[in-house]
């Protein structure tokens, strides 16, 4: 999907602004990050501002368009992104390291609602979020290829699968509640042994019986709490 974004400012590190416009833009990132992290990268962007005790027509001096506030929002989470495969890249076992790999990204969008929404998001427009992008994606290739050279991974995997992986696990933290951490883990240890990893060891625990009863039970009551309101909210 392309964001086609054509008001979206220039880079900027702040050290052209004055300081109460440094300090609005500080906290309207901050609370941007916690908004999208909660409700999702649709989120009103009137809650964005209400939780930055700012008001909307500043917000939209900043950043005029959605595109550009979660641009400017995910960039240190796309760089931790790809930082992680940078690590992994690093180790001497393939295997090993696509493990630990997928276990950070796991709980990156355990941690983060609107990360997964962001990975599947282009920005033409925003060039630093874009090279995090690339080196992420480029890195997971890299990865792949020696995890199969290695025999740890099934040869017709391909690096285009993560994305359904983590539309799954998205799917999971959405709908799992207070069992989340147990069901992502789980469901991790699901995937390893279907892409062929060796020596995963056995599955995750799972969640209770009543914990996982409890959080079926809350589901449909989760849909409408979470919801987004209109946009005037």
């Amino acid at each position: 999907m392309t964001v086609r974004d054509r008001a979206l400012p220039r880079p900027d590190d702040g050290s052209s602004l004055r300081s109460d416009a440094r300090l609005n833009q500080q906290k309207i990132l901050e609370a941007a990050r916690d908004v999208f992290a909660e409700l999702g990268i649709e989120a009103p962007l009137e809650r964005v501002a209400r939780r930055a005790n700012v008001g909307i027509a500043t917000l939209y001096r900043r950043y005029p368009t959605r595109e550009a506030l979660l641009a400017a929002a995910f960039l240190p989470k796309m760089e931790s992104w790809a930082d992680f495969i940078e690590i992994a890249l690093a180790q001497p076992d393939p295997c090993t390291a696509l493990v630990s790999y997928l276990e950070s990204v796991f709980a990156m969008q355990l941690e983060d609602r609107g990360f997964t929404d962001v990975l599947s998001l282009s920005f033409p427009e925003a060039s630093s979020i874009e090279a995090a992008r690339e080196r992420g994606l480029n890195g997971f290739i890299e990865l792949v290829q020696r995890s199969k050279s290695a025999e740890c991974l099934r040869a017709d995997f391909v690096p285009e699968d993560l994305l359904f992986f983590l539309m799954a696990n998205a799917g999971v933290i959405h709908s799992a509640g207070v069992v989340a951490p147990e069901a992502t883990r789980r469901l991790l240890s699901y995937f390893l042994q279907a892409i062929g990893v060796r020596e995963v060891g056995p599955l995750s625990a799972s969640p209770s019986t009543e914990a996982a009863r409890q959080a079926m039970r809350r589901m449909p009551h989760s849909a409408v709490a979470t919801s987004h309101p209109p946009e005037g909210e």
